[in-house]
């Protein structure tokens, strides 16, 4: 058997993209939220002399910034049960503030037993040892422990030393003079019957009726289960849109956001001193660092044109969701927007990702306006219901059942069905806890 081997030429042209370390960055720096392109390009400004990163925070006019979470498309504006809005205006800690109020009493061992007591004080205000474990570590007494602890459990805030959720919510109704009469009794002997609603047992065992259980439902809702969450210092947070939708003469306009995005200067003070230094190396490093300042001012403003042109692409196909009262969202994908603007999906999901948008009803992530279509409607329009406008009718029909009998999933079911949205009951009880909605039986009222 015979082998031959032949060497031949051949051309061939393929078309590669080199992922270069700059080009490797550019994508990157699209995906940063502000906070993170800020940071980035300080970094950079560290290390080249050139640089100089400043934060544009003039123009407060044109832009407010929204402290704390973004709005949500499905919205709930009760705010009776809002525990944060008590939030102190201090950074202190809780250890820090429960320490404060100890050293105020005199020295005395129960004294000395509290400050022990206090290093086993989690974040959310319980105590986390057994009086078994502090009695063998201290060899106090249980007597002796359980006086600090009494002592310890009638510091601010109130609630603070619990061992369990039940003791926390009963240290709160005995300093609370509003508190309903049985409040404290139901707490103290018949919690998990209260908490699973088996109140008819309850109302017969007390001789109450189920009127009287619901006040004492509806005050402990008023309660906070962690009542130490609110000394921890939560730094501010404050949300940095990057695009600003207007309504003008009922027509949408997408506008950038200047305020609080990085700026770039450039140091030419600095950078004609060194041009008189004729030395190589100190030419090469100039050249260097001024191609890597032109490299990141195209950079940034790049990821800003994108972003803007997604936006504005969302925008448009968003429009009657900041034009209508009702804000209703139609179903989109990121393919959608993708094929419009000739780019590829994960060029849209890097500029959507962390991104914000501000208009004169809230602020919202641009990421919240892709949703997928649920079912094709037989509505008029034949257009398809997406999962926020599902969210939506599920919230309205809650905030309009009658309380004395709440609507089940099903009945959810069969109701939107009427409307010509066909989903599942198990996607319903999905949205249901998504949108912190409790179930039927949890939400009944008498």
């Amino acid at each position: 058997m015979n082998f031959e081997q032949r060497f031949t030429q051949q051309q061939k042209q393929v078309q590669k993209l080199a992922m270069t370390q700059q080009l490797q960055q550019s994508i990157q720096m699209l995906q940063f939220n502000v906070e993170e392109l800020t940071s980035f390009l300080e970094q950079r400004a560290l290390e080249n002399p050139l640089i100089e990163v400043s934060v544009d925070r003039d123009d407060t006019a044109d832009l407010d910034l929204y402290r704390s979470k973004p709005s949500s498309i499905s919205r709930d504006d009760d705010q009776e049960n809002n525990y944060m809005n008590q939030v102190p205006d201090n950074k202190i800690s809780l250890f820090e503030y429960l320490l404060e109020q100890v050293h105020m009493m005199r020295e005395t061992y129960l004294r000395e037993l509290m400050l022990f007591l206090l290093e086993y004080i989690d974040k959310n205000g319980y105590l986390n040892i057994t009086l078994e474990e502090a009695g063998a570590i201290t060899n106090a007494t249980e007597i002796q422990l359980l006086d600090a602890l009494t002592l310890l459990q009638q510091l601010d805030p109130a609630g603070v030393g619990a061992r369990d959720l039940r003791e926390c919510l009963m240290l709160q109704v005995e300093r609370d003079d509003l508190a309903p009469n049985m409040a404290y009794l139901i707490l103290e002997e018949r919690f998990e019957e209260f908490a699973e609603k088996k109140w008819k047992k309850i109302a017969k065992d007390f001789d109450i009726t189920l009127s009287e259980i619901q006040e004492v439902w509806d005050f402990v809702q008023t309660l906070t289960p962690a009542p130490g969450a609110i000394y921890e210092g939560m730094p501010e947070q404050y949300i940095k849109p990057d695009i600003v939708v207007r309504v003008e003469e009922n027509k949408l306009k997408v506008l950038s956001a200047k305020t609080g995005l990085p700026v770039l200067h450039f140091q030419n003070d600095y950078y004609q001193e060194m041009q008189q230094f004729k030395e190589k190396d100190v030419q090469k490093f100039m050249k260097e660092k001024f191609s890597e300042y032109e490299w990141l001012k195209r950079s940034v403003a790049q990821r800003g044109e994108t972003i803007v042109k997604v936006g504005t692409a969302i925008v448009s196909a968003q429009k009657d969701f900041f034009l209508k009262p009702n804000h209703p969202i139609k179903p989109l994908t990121l393919k959608e927007i993708a094929e419009e603007l000739l780019i590829h999906e994960s060029t849209v999901s890097r500029s959507v990702n962390g991104k914000y948008l501000e208009t004169s009803f809230g602020i919202f992530e641009l990421k919240t306006f892709f949703t997928s279509a649920l079912v094709s409607s037989n509505n008029e329009s034949g257009e398809d219901a997406s999962g926020a406008d599902v969210k939506r009718k599920l919230t309205d029909f809650v905030k309009n059942e009658d309380k004395a009998k709440p609507l089940s999933d099903q009945k959810i079911v069969e109701m939107l069905a009427e409307e010509g949205i066909e989903v599942s009951r198990r996607t319903i009880a999905k949205y249901r806890d998504a949108l912190n909605i409790p179930s039927s039986t949890k939400r009944k009222r008498f």
